[in-house]
């Protein structure tokens, strides 16, 4: 009993070492065994959780030589989405775009914090992965809005052919019905695609046209 007294002594020691360093690297936890690491890893993550602003970004700063992509990418997921999250209630509270501040204020972030994830985020992986994952789905919404086209709902019939560029159909610059490349329409079985439509000639993508107009006007 007092050698596992003596053992968990020893860990507690060499964990706070660690915690009073400026900045951990890899080498300062190179010697810990399994059970200190995720001992370590425990006491990192609920520090995290409980620091706010300049303080929380100093912790982070502190250990990001050891940081995980993978921890980095659902740090960036929990800032994204406080972000998100403020920016629609602020709007709704005050009728405007709020300001930095106001945002850093609301989900509890620093200013710096708030002021680069703005300005980068377009570029992150993280979100590149989230567009992706909207235009995946756009060929189902697509396929519903022609659904509703053809049972007569003009209005899903201008959205129609706003998406796939009607209007553009007789331009000389435009040879394509679909301009979005995730686009596709099937019909029972067949598929209609953007690929599929660049082979066809003017007169075959007015013989669509006249169909589309024929189901449209039942």
């Amino acid at each position: 009993m007092k050698k596992e007294k003596s053992l968990q002594k020893l860990t507690d020691n060499k964990i706070k070492e660690i915690l009073l360093l400026e900045q951990i690297t890899p080498d300062d936890t190179k010697n810990l065994t399994d059970n200190e690491r995720t001992q370590l890893t425990d006491i990192l993550l609920n520090k995290i959780n409980s620091l706010t602003g300049i303080a929380r970004d100093e912790f982070l700063n502190k250990i990001e030589p050891i940081t995980t992509t993978s921890t980095k990418n659902q740090l960036w997921e929990y800032n994204h989405n406080q972000i998100t999250y403020a920016i629609s209630t602020l709007m709704q509270e005050y009728g405007r775009m709020p300001t930095v501040t106001e945002i850093a204020k609301k989900t509890e972030l620093s200013r710096q914090t708030v002021h680069k994830h703005l300005k980068d985020y377009k570029n992150h992986p993280q979100y590149l992965e989230y567009a992706e994952q909207f235009r995946f789905m756009t060929s189902k919404v697509l396929a519903r809005v022609f659904k509703f086209a053809v049972n007569g709902d003009m209005k899903a019939a201008k959205l129609y052919f706003d998406v796939v560029g009607f209007d553009n159909l007789n331009k000389p610059q435009q040879n394509t019905l679909i301009q979005n490349q995730n686009n596709y329409i099937q019909i029972n079985g067949t598929v209609l695609s953007q690929e599929a439509i660049k082979q066809l000639n003017p007169e075959q993508l007015n013989s669509i046209e006249k169909i589309i107009h024929s189901a449209l006007s039942h």
